[in-house]
């Protein structure tokens, strides 16, 4: 009797996992249960009654005291998890100025919910912010000392100027076209 569920759906624990293992891979030759134990601060039987769920839906080839491997759908659903956490933490801490471990939490928190268009558009102001002549480092900067000192005239003057040169310098170089 096939025991193999292919369409049960893949719950946020489950991407926990895949992810840990695809990371546990660029560390380690061969991943083992006490290796995302440690990784994820579970116990070896937690571990090992995941790794039997993941089986079952053909995300890992799993066998007791064996080496874990992921299967190519696994790879690809913990790659993934991994570049949603990875652009998540950017976002939460670059760009919002979000403590680095808060950002962490609320990256793991966030990953599993986000569609991949809203992710992507993340991504996309992301870089829009940081290469826009408009935007740019100073602007994040100025956004980060709008959080700690609240609007004041002098920040908002500084950001004016900012803005002013950038534009000043743009009008300097159609002329000169």
């Amino acid at each position: 009797m096939n025991t193999k569920n292919k369409n049960r759906p893949i719950t946020p624990k489950m991407e926990d996992y895949l992810e840990a293992i695809v990371a546990l891979e660029k560390e380690k030759k061969a991943v083992r249960v006490k290796d995302i134990a440690s990784k994820m601060g579970v116990s070896m039987p937690t571990v090992t009654s995941m790794l039997k769920n993941l089986s079952k839906i053909d995300l890992v080839e799993y066998e007791k005291y064996e080496y874990i491997e992921l299967t190519e759908k696994g790879r690809e659903i913990g790659k993934e998890i991994q570049r949603r956490h990875r652009a998540l933490k950017k976002f939460l801490h670059e760009i919002l100025g979000i403590d680095a471990i808060v950002a962490e939490s609320e990256a793991c928190k966030m990953e599993h919910a986000v569609s991949t268009p809203t992710l992507d558009r993340f991504v996309d102001f992301m870089n829009f912010i940081k290469s826009c002549p408009r935007a740019g480092s100073k602007w994040i900067g100025y956004f980060h000392e709008y959080l700690k000192h609240g609007k004041s005239k002098a920040t908002c003057e500084k950001y004016r100027q900012y803005l002013d040169d950038i534009y000043n310098k743009i009008r300097s170089e159609i002329g000169r076209e």
